[in-house]
This record gives C-alpha cells, structure tokens and sequence, in this order.
C-alpha cells in the first residue's frame, strides 16, 4: 500500500479512539496511543512496522510545532513572576529523579554504576507534547500550568547537560571510556544547546520581524511553517535540538511580537496543527511493542515507580523552598510524568556510548517506560489539572472556534 494510505488509517484510527476516550473521561491523547497499539504491530498489525520508519517526518513536525506553542508562552512579563520558582522547581524536580534513580538502581537493584547514572541522567527528561495537549484539551490556566509550561522547556536543556556529565563519567567508569575523552563528552551537549539557542533566537528574530510587518494574517500560516522547518533542518545540519531550537523560536517571537497579534497567530497555527498532533500520537501508539514491557524485570518496573517518585517528591521540595502556591506543591510532579522522544533519543546514544549489555539494557528499559509513560501520565496530568481547580471546560478541537472567537473580539476590543 501507499504511504498515504497508512496516514489516513492512523489519523482515523486516532479520532475514532479519541471520541472513544473522551466518552470514558479519558484525555483524547490517551485514545491516540490506544488506537495507535490496536493497529499496529502489537495488535492487529494494520500498520507495518516497516511503513513507520518512513513517516520519522511527522514526529519531527509535530515536535516542532508542540515546542514552538510551549515557547509561545515565555513571555518575560509572566516569567517575572514565576521565574525565579519556575527555574528553582526545574533543578529539584530534575535532580529527585536523577538521585532516586541512581540510589534504587545501585542499592536496591545491585546494578553496575556506569548503568546506574545513565538511566538517572535519561529520568530527567520530560515529554512536552503530552502535557501541552492536555493543557489545550482542558483550556487549563492557573498557577500549575503556568509554572509548567516554562518549566517543560527548561526541563529538557538541563536534561541534556545532565545526561552529557552523567554519560562523560559512565564512559570513563566502564571499559569503553579507554579512549573517549570526558571533557569531549561534557562539551558536546553544552555546545548543543548553544547552537540550538543561538539559530532558535536568530529565526524568531527573523519571523518576528515579519510578523509585525505583515497585514496579510493569511499568509502567516505559511511563513511559519516555513521557518520552522528550516529551523528543525538546521537542528540536523548543525547538531543542535530540534526541540530546544524551536521552543527558543518560539520564545523570542512571543517578545517581539505585540501580545494580542501573537495570541492571533498562535490560534492560526493552532488551526493548523490538531491534525499533526492527531497522526503524530497515534503513530507513537503504533510504534509501541507491548512486548517490551513484560521483558524488563523489576529493573525496568523500579525505573518507572521510582521515576515517578523523583519528579513528585522534587517538585513539591522545590515548590516549597521557592514559596509557591499550595497545589503548585501539591500537583505539579503529577503533570510530570509523561516521558517520550527525548529520552528515547538519549536512550540511543547510551547504547552507542555503553558496552553492548549495559546499553541494550538501557535502551529497552526506556522503551519499555515510554509504554506505561504514555498511558498514564496524561491520565495523571489530567487529574492534578482537575484536582488543582485549573480545567476551565472539558473541550477538545472543536471547542478551538470558540476560542478564536474570543481572541477576535479582544482583539477589536483592544
């Protein structure tokens, strides 16, 4: 069959799913994945496993766009405000799960130290594009989301520079560090994000410039797009994160642009996008092997809990030194836990960095994870949303009219 083929049944697969779930009470995200393992190869094989390594350009778009929204929301009038708890949260939330993990793995599970510290080092990554479905699906606003959203794109740069100093000493520790070089090994993340910050801030310049300028919002859609594309092409030509680059992007747009026209530009990529993000967590669902899960042992079961742990325990430590509101405390770990692409892609480079056991081991550990992750942080997210009084309506896409019905009329208003 035709590639196209395959899209269409995982984009229909995923509404059908979506609905489905949403009748349960369940986020839409969590129908995307589900429909995703029924008609994949876990399941009904609808989708070979094959077709799905040709279709790498939907995640890699999807991702772009999911960390260009998230940047959107740095706008340093908010970020006065929370900044300083934002950035204190980021660290505790970051160093719990890489703390627990490394205790657990090595006293309570007896494994090697190198195997330890890399699977600390991945723990601390954070899926963005989960959360930041959850947060739209609800239109959930307050304290929790608005220390959340910054602290997911900060999250993921600190995990880099972890993973690069716990991967430099892994190395050196096991007998595949004999000719690496451990300054090499620390530098290399350090010199991923500043590409990724400094073509993120010369892009959103760039576009944001154009953005003021033009009057034609029609075409804005495309100019974009456009830039945003080559944003995550650079990513690759210069090594950066297509993540971190296009959250940087987005960042520098949202404080060039006026407040109201960039609020009008968002909602028309928003427009764009429910589509994307449709095939693009289906298509995670399909690329999910169930049978990974019953394959890592109480490793890979004490990774999950234990993670888990780290992110709650961190977050409500670093709430309460930087003073923040009570259910900030009380629920932010719980919108933490999804994990996915980002710590896939460490997962890989631990497995070309570690001898073959150690890093075969980590790679299925962190497979294995994303499974359980996936299905049940959005549940969770959804819960502390609720819990902490921050879900406006339940709505999903086609609440999205109503939505820029507000913005236009603010808009005039203004």
């Amino acid at each position: 069959m035709h590639i196209l083929f395959y899209v269409g049944v995982i984009i229909t697969s995923g509404l059908i799913m979506g609905k489905v779930a949403s009748y349960f009470k369940l986020p839409h995200i969590t129908g995307y994945l589900i429909g995703g393992v029924i008609i994949g190869p876990s399941i009904l094989g609808l989708v070979p496993h094959v077709e799905t390594s040709k279709m790498t350009i939907i995640s890699e778009i999807a991702l772009g766009f999911i960390a260009y929204s998230i940047g959107c929301e740095f706008n340093f009038n908010n970020l006065k405000r929370t900044g300083k708890s934002v950035v204190i949260i980021t660290i505790f939330q970051a160093v719990g799960a890489v703390v627990l993990v490394d205790l657990a793995m090595i006293y309570i599970f007896k494994q090697p130290v190198p195997f330890s510290i890399i699977l600390g080092a991945i723990a601390t990554a954070t899926a963005p594009g989960p959360i930041l479905m959850i947060v739209k699906q609800y239109r959930a606003k307050g304290p929790v989301v608005d220390t959340l959203l910054p602290l997911v794109a900060l999250d993921d740069a600190l995990g880099i520079v972890i993973f690069g100093i716990c991967a430099a000493v892994a190395t050196a520790l096991s007998s595949a560090g004999a000719h690496l070089s451990m300054t090499h090994m620390i530098l290399m993340p350090l010199e991923e994000i500043f590409a990724s910050i400094v073509i993120g801030i010369g892009l959103g310049v760039i576009l944001g410039i154009i953005i003021k300028k033009m009057q034609e919002e029609e075409l804005l859609i495309a100019i974009i797009v456009s830039v945003l594309f080559i944003g995550v092409g650079l990513s690759h030509r210069f090594h950066a994160s297509p993540i971190l680059l296009c959250m940087i992007l987005g960042g520098t747009v949202c404080n060039v642009v006026p407040h109201i026209k960039n609020i009008r530009v968002l909602h028309r990529v928003e427009s764009f996008t429910p589509p994307i993000y449709i095939a693009f967590f289906t298509l995670a669902g399909v690329e999910l092997d169930l049978v990974l899960v019953k394959d890592v042992g109480m490793v890979g079961a004490g990774y999950i809990v234990i993670r888990m742990i780290g992110k709650i325990a961190g977050s409500y430590i670093g709430g309460r030194i930087a003073n923040s509101p009570k259910t900030v405390q009380k629920y932010l770990g719980f919108t933490l836990i999804p994990q996915a692409g980002v710590a896939i892609g460490l997962a890989m480079v631990a497995e070309s960095t570690l001898p073959a056991p150690f890093g075969t081991r980590v790679r299925t550990i962190i497979l294995a994870a994303t499974v359980v992750y996936e299905l049940i942080g959005p549940l969770m997210a959804k819960i502390a949303i609720f819990k902490a009084g921050e879900a406006n309506q339940i709505c999903g896409f086609k609440d999205e009219q109503d939505e820029h019905q507000e913005h236009e009329t603010s808009y005039s208003n203004v």
